[in-house]
């Protein structure tokens, strides 16, 4: 377990080199909870997250004869950017094993960082093997995202900060992948303020500690699937465990549709962008998933996302925030067929994005014509709406859920 000394030293080590990131009052999720909720920004910490705090006290940490022989890490993108950047900053080499369908953009912050950039098989695992071989033919120091104590102290600085930007917090909501952070902010809450609620929040399609947890042991769960990849992670660690186990209240799950819909509350209410596995204890609090006390904080992990994905993960929220609607309409297959169709989805007040005719589904007859129509709703409510009146109007319209 790390001791309040390291967790002390850590701090005053990252002192001179790390943010101390803001944190910044939600009216929205405080209206929704009944409480009063902090945001603890780590999304504008150096690199886009809180990687860098274990990283720089964790190779900080090294003797002369480990720095010179250079540190290997492995990760999806946080991670390596923490460590490329904590080398440069220590005038270490960095060596980074990536898989090769890791974000781009993460890609080249990291070599931009200073790291040397392998891409190495198709998951996080094929990448850690890789770094573990590289270690052990180089003698580099493996610097795991994780499972070391150094890591967990260097992590408990995001608590000290919580502790000191709000005096009264009563829970804190982390979001939890290997464990590093929240076993971190959990050990700082035990030493100092052991009244605060620590709660782990993890994406349900990618969720071993509530198993592990339930077994008494670190578990493997033989496959994963969620948008949110920075928590995207397999096995818990053995030394995060143990701080988890003991200090932390719980660890709940939050679905796809609750990690999307918090990524475009952060950024429409909060003016924020977060990455989905960043925006997970904002999810937790959104859902109702767990109780609360008040005040709250929410930690904002990391803000680090492709584009690409965003636009994806935009588009998830969006519908499943009810304000982005795509229905198959059957219409006549004649003059004034779509502009009718049209005219009652403008009637209904919603605003037409996207058109498509098709003419060969095999259930069409032969002066039909479906329609993908994809169209912006003000809410659920709205939404059903726009459903109501294009079945007033006789019209055939499924929705489109995918």
């Amino acid at each position: 377990m790390v001791t309040l000394d390291q967790i002390t030293a850590a701090a005053e080590l990252l002192a001179p080199v790390i943010r101390e990131t803001p944190v910044i009052a939600s009216r929205v999720l405080s209206e929704r909870t009944d409480r009063q909720v902090w945001l603890k920004c780590e999304n504008l910490q150096r690199t886009g997250s809180f990687k860098p705090r274990g990283a720089y006290n964790r190779i900080a940490n090294l003797d002369g004869e480990q720095r010179a022989r250079g540190v290997v890490a492995a990760s999806a993108g946080n991670h390596a950017q923490g460590v490329a950047w904590a080398a440069t900053e220590l005038g270490i080499e960095s060596t980074v094993f990536m898989p090769e369908n890791a974000a781009l953009p993460k890609v080249v912050a990291t070599k931009a960082y200073g790291g040397r950039v392998h891409l190495v098989g198709a998951t996080l695992a094929d990448a850690l093997d890789a770094a573990a071989e590289f270690a052990t033919e180089t003698g580099a120091v493996l610097i795991h995202p994780f499972d070391h104590l150094d890591i967990v102290a260097g992590q408990a600085s995001v608590g000290l900060e919580i502790l000191r930007q709000i005096p009264d917090v009563a829970t804190i909501l982390v979001p939890t992948g290997g464990g590093g952070l929240v076993a971190g902010i959990a050990a700082a809450m035990h030493h100092l303020a052991p009244r605060v609620r620590v709660i782990g929040v993890q994406a349900a399609g990618a969720a071993a500690w509530p198993i592990s947890l339930g077994r008494g042991e670190p578990v493997r769960v033989q496959s994963m699937s969620t948008m949110a990849d920075g928590i995207a992670v397999p096995l818990p660690g053995q030394v995060p465990f143990t701080h988890v186990r003991e200090l932390v209240d719980s660890v709940v799950t939050v679905s796809e549709e609750a990690l999307s819909g918090a990524l475009l509350l952060c950024l429409e209410r909060a003016k924020l962008l977060v990455e989905p596995a960043g925006a997970a204890a904002v999810a937790a609090l959104m859902t109702g998933t767990t109780a609360v006390d008040g005040p709250v904080c929410a930690v904002l992990s990391g803000g680090n996302i492709d584009p690409l994905v965003l636009t994806h993960v935009m588009n998830h929220g969006l519908r499943a925030a009810g304000r982005y609607l795509v229905v198959k309409a059957v219409i006549p297959d004649r003059p004034g067929g779509l502009s009718g169709l049209l005219s009652v989805v403008s009637a209904s007040g919603a605003s037409v994005l996207d058109v498509v005719h098709r003419r060969t589904a095999p259930t069409l007859g032969l002066d039909e014509v479906e329609v993908m129509l994809t169209v912006e709703t003000r809410g659920t409510a709205h939404r059903e709406a726009v459903l109501a009146a294009l079945a007033e109007a006789g019209v055939r319209a499924g929705v489109d859920e995918h």
